[in-house]
């Protein structure tokens, strides 16, 4: 900062999204950053300038480095920032080539993704192939070794040393499905070893959180059931990609909007059922109505849309974007998914909405095969059958493939075997909720609820979520420790009260397990609910990835400097 005042920031593909997740260009700018660059592609040299380079340990970005410098160097210095552990063989490569230009290089504990106040993801949607793919075992003790890491730094951002719980494994056909376990005790040997070695040069004992590990097989149906909450619908039903969504105005024109933590309507908003988010349309008109004296029943979404561009004040308490997105979500439920809704929830809870038992499932998937529904959603009501009666014969199953015509894709199906969910199988007993307020078209509760709920109470079954390592107390999650166990209180303890769970999920989260976290941190209070996984899937994302589970991998990437 003394010698020159304005610098370059080179980021890669991970560093640039984790930036943009915390920060925008004027807060760079501040920091005295004039040009953001991308590491992999070809630049211009600035020999004048200082470049700060923030990216991962992987071989592929010291390759992009060392690049940088090795024939002419195309900065005047370089302070290398690395998001996790840098291993010494990438460390010592750097240093025989461009030693001298590097001022600092730090590892600074930041390799997971801040998505939403309450969600963390790895950005890693290869795990799911690399761990559960027949293909890929010799990639997964290297993807589970990253995803460790990744998990180690969130619990250092947050100075917590929690104890460890996982999901124990499943055996199936002789095969046994460890890997909740053995990321649990990569997870454990990786924090005891990062606290070992604290820049305060103190060793730090557990702290009053706990982490639950979990595969995305413990509940298969929560991930490809029709969702009506706002998000969980929105991204199932519309093109939203990299939470940007596309949209046209009234005049015709492509807009976009990106659906984030800045907007504060979205957050309010997106939790909700799909029917208390229109609810709070009408409001809106009332309100304009009465400005504009004209009678409700002829105001509609489009002209409520239309009457805020001239209307500043109100322009500000909704968005146009909502108003398309509302009316996007509601236009595909009116089409087809109400119909698949009530079929998919009597498979999903085994019960309709009187509380009768449904006696033949067969009987509530058949409207849905006959009706011209498309194959993914056929796919996803099958599959809700095959889980309702924990497995099917094998020519039941044929048939079922011949009626969805998916003789050639049968591993949509097939392929849940790899994540333990065979076509014969037994899933968890799930807490009777009939008695909670629910909407009959989203009667179905996720799975990861119960287990938050048991976590906090400390109601876990310690057969089914075995130690890996303890918290220095019995955890209740009310944050309530004996004064001699209590460790020291932290900056950090002392802005929260009462404990974390944090939960991690192997292999995918879906929008309505994230929800979770926030209705149980809202229900409980003294615990802070955090969840995270390699990645978040939505419905179609996840079964597309089952379907590849079988097919053989694509070739290795290798670093290539890409021409503006």
């Amino acid at each position: 900062k003394k010698s020159e005042i304005w610098k370059i920031l080179i980021l890669d593909h991970f560093t640039t999204k984790l930036l943009s997740s915390c920060c925008n260009m004027s807060d760079l700018m501040k920091e005295g950053i004039t040009i953001v660059e991308d590491l992999y592609k070809s630049r211009e040299p600035v020999p004048e300038m200082k470049a700060i380079y923030f990216m991962t340990p992987t071989a592929k970005c010291v390759d992009a480095f060392i690049c940088d410098f090795k024939l002419k160097p195309k900065y005047k210095a370089a302070y290398v920032y690395f998001t996790d552990y840098c291993s010494d063989e990438l460390f010592n490569k750097m240093k025989q080539s461009c030693a001298k230009y590097i001022r600092i290089c730090k590892e600074i504990n930041i390799s997971f993704l801040p998505q939403e106040s309450q969600v963390f993801t790895c950005d890693n949607p290869g795990a799911f192939r690399s761990i559960y793919s027949p293909h890929c075992r010799q990639d997964k003790g290297k993807t589970l070794e990253t995803l460790a890491a990744q998990i180690v730094t969130l619990c250092a951002t947050l100075d917590e040393y929690p104890g460890i719980r996982y999901k124990k494994e499943t055996v199936f056909d002789d095969t046994t499905l460890d890997n909740a376990k053995q990321l649990a005790a990569l997870v454990d040997s990786k924090l005891a070893q990062h606290y070992e070695m604290d820049d305060n040069g103190k060793k730090k004992g557990k702290t009053q959180a706990q982490l639950l590990i979990v595969e995305r097989g413990f509940d298969p149906v929560t991930p490809i059931l029709h969702e009506l909450t706002y998000q969980a619908m929105a991204y199932d039903l519309v093109q939203i990609k990299n939470d940007t969504y596309k949209y046209k105005s009234k005049d015709g024109s492509e807009k976009e909007a990106l659906l984030n933590e800045n907007d504060e309507l979205w957050v309010k908003l997106r939790h909700m059922h799909i029917a208390e988010v229109s609810e709070q349309i009408p409001k809106l008109v009332k309100e304009i109505s009465a400005t504009k004296k004209q009678p409700d029943s002829k105001i509609t979404i489009s002209g409520l849309a239309q009457l805020m561009k001239k209307m500043p004040h109100i322009r500000k308490q909704v968005k146009t974007v909502h108003l398309n997105l509302t009316e996007d979500c509601m236009g595909h439920f009116q089409k087809n998914v109400e119909k698949l809704c009530k079929a998919e929830q009597d498979l999903a809870v085994g019960s309709d909405v009187e509380g009768q038992k449904v006696k033949d499932p067969m009987r509530t998937l058949l409207p849905v095969l006959l009706h011209p529904h498309n194959t993914y959603d056929k796919i996803r009501a099958v599959l809700l059958y095959i889980f309702s009666i924990n497995g099917t014969t094998e020519e039941n199953l044929n048939k079922l493939i011949q009626h969805v015509k998916i003789e050639e894709d049968r591993e949509f199906i097939l392929n849940w075997k790899e994540l333990g969910v065979p076509i014969i199988s037994s899933l968890l007993p799930l807490r009777d909720r009939s008695q909670e307020e629910t909407y009959n078209l989203s009667r179905w509760t996720p799975v990861i609820k119960d287990i938050m709920e048991d976590a906090v109470e400390n109601k876990l079954d310690t057969r089914e979520w075995p130690h890996q390592s303890e918290s220095p107390a019995a955890w209740n999650g009310s944050g309530a420790v004996s004064a001699r166990q209590k460790h020291k209180a932290s900056s950090q303890d002392e802005r929260r009260s009462g404990s974390r769970l944090i939960v991690f999920v192997l292999g995918g989260i879906s929008y309505s397990e994230m929800r979770c976290a926030y209705q149980v941190t809202q229900s409980v209070k003294s615990c802070e609910v955090i969840v995270g996984s390699s990645h978040i899937v939505t419905p179609v994302e996840l079964l597309d990835d089952i379907q590849a589970l079988s097919k053989p991998s694509p070739t290795k990437e290798t670093f290539t400097v890409l021409k503006e």
